[in-house]
């Protein structure tokens, strides 16, 4: 995709393109863009909608029915933010009265966007040109252009003294070779920009990779991690008058949201394994909070540094999933293996956390037959190797 193209996707030529390489959108790629070429479409523009189409429905997942209208880059649709976050950050930032902001590194515009629809007039910055285009025409498409409008150039030189909030989504992959980057200090805009941000605006967010160390961490910010239907997706660091706890960390699963908040800085009890486990979200565990986890679930940590909790009763709780534990053993692979032979266990499900076993070198040592289920735990518990059987509690 270039400019060229982008233009001529948007003619009514590239539109009727668009709308038929929809229809053709996950099946063989080679017949659609025969199915296109033969119904009159030209080679270059087909191969553009075809691109469009195949990225708009991966886009669904993401941006629900909207993801239809929009114009996007592969890199761009993976560092976007879901629409249900999106929409929630631009909530409170609405909320704390913010009503001109800056998005420096807005790619698409997922977030500018979600901006926009609360009422926020958005200044969005982007460094690449097409990039920069495609989010002018994603807000053309949802018709907040008045609302929205995207300049291309450098974000570190975009005067925020115009502004009462800042958005920054430093790239975290590289350009020409797409790969990720784990080094804050290599972000674009640099990371000293970034973290500088909140001196010069007192409402200013900045989204981060999950991955994040605790360390660097601008003190007085909230740090808060966010999760989806289990996964964990992206992180946001809320400085100045926006920050209101020390963490957070933020759950969405089947249109609801719960949160969990602490300072960060507890430690849980340690005891030994009990009857319930509960493995806790990967929000929750990053945001450290599992020492607040533990007092809702009156549980402990088997070890000090495995997050798995451990009750002598099972509770409802959006923040963890609940196994009932039948057995405790010091790991044997061959002790193990009888055991689950003599229940006729031939299916297992594999959980891991503080052991260097693979789970697919484990089932096929195992050698498992049998009509039965189980889930096993692999972890250690006062620092020695050890195995849990046990099942999922509804």
């Amino acid at each position: 995709m270039d400019l060229d193209q982008l233009a001529a996707l948007r003619t009514p030529e590239g539109s009727a393109a668009l709308t038929a390489a929809a229809g053709l959108a996950g099946g063989d790629p080679l017949a659609a863009a025969s199915a296109l070429r033969a119904a009159g479409v030209p080679p270059t523009l087909a191969a553009a909608a075809l691109t469009q189409a195949e990225l708009r429905h991966r886009a669904v997942g993401k941006f629900g029915p909207a993801a239809a209208g929009m114009f996007l880059t592969r890199p761009g649709l993976e560092q976007a933010t879901r629409r249900v976050v999106a929409d929630r950050r631009a909530a409170r930032l609405s909320a704390a009265g913010v009503r001109t902001l800056a998005d420096l590194g807005c790619g698409l515009g997922a977030d500018a966007l979600a901006a926009a629809r609360a009422g926020i007039r958005v200044y969005g910055v982007e460094a690449d040109p097409l990039t920069a285009a495609m989010a002018a025409a994603n807000a053309a498409a949802a018709g907040l252009a008045e609302l929205f409008t995207v300049e291309c150039g450098d974000a570190t030189a975009f005067d925020v003294s115009r502004v009462d909030g800042v958005f920054c989504d430093p790239a975290r992959r590289s350009t020409g070779t797409g790969r990720r980057i784990f080094d804050p200090r290599a972000y674009s805009p640099p990371w000293d920009f970034v973290t500088g941000l909140a001196e010069r605006v007192p409402r200013t967010v900045v989204k981060v990779a999950p991955g994040l160390d605790h360390a660097l961490i601008p003190a007085g910010a909230e740090a808060e991690w966010v999760g989806v239907d289990g996964d964990l997706v992206e992180a946001a660091l809320w400085c100045g008058e926006l920050a209101e706890v020390p963490r957070r960390a933020t759950l969405y699963r089947a249109e609801t949201r719960r949160q969990l908040t602490g300072s960060g800085a507890d430690e849980a009890p340690v005891g030994p394994p009990r009857r319930y486990l509960y493995d806790p979200d990967p929000a929750v565990i990053r945001a450290h909070l599992v020492a607040e986890l533990a007092a809702e679930l009156d549980a402990t940590l088997g070890d000090p540094s495995i997050a798995y909790l451990y009750a002598d009763l099972p509770t409802r709780t959006p923040y963890a999933r609940c196994l009932e534990i039948t057995d405790v053993l010091p790991f044997s692979l061959k002790r193990l293996r009888a055991l689950l032979r003599e229940r006729r266990v031939g299916r297992v499900e594999i959980l891991k956390r503080g052991s260097a076993l693979t789970p697919e070198q484990l089932r096929r040592d195992l050698r498992l037959s049998g009509d039965a289920a189980a889930s096993l735990v692999l972890t250690r518990v006062a620092g020695a190797p050890t195995v849990l059987i046990g099942r999922p509690v509804d």
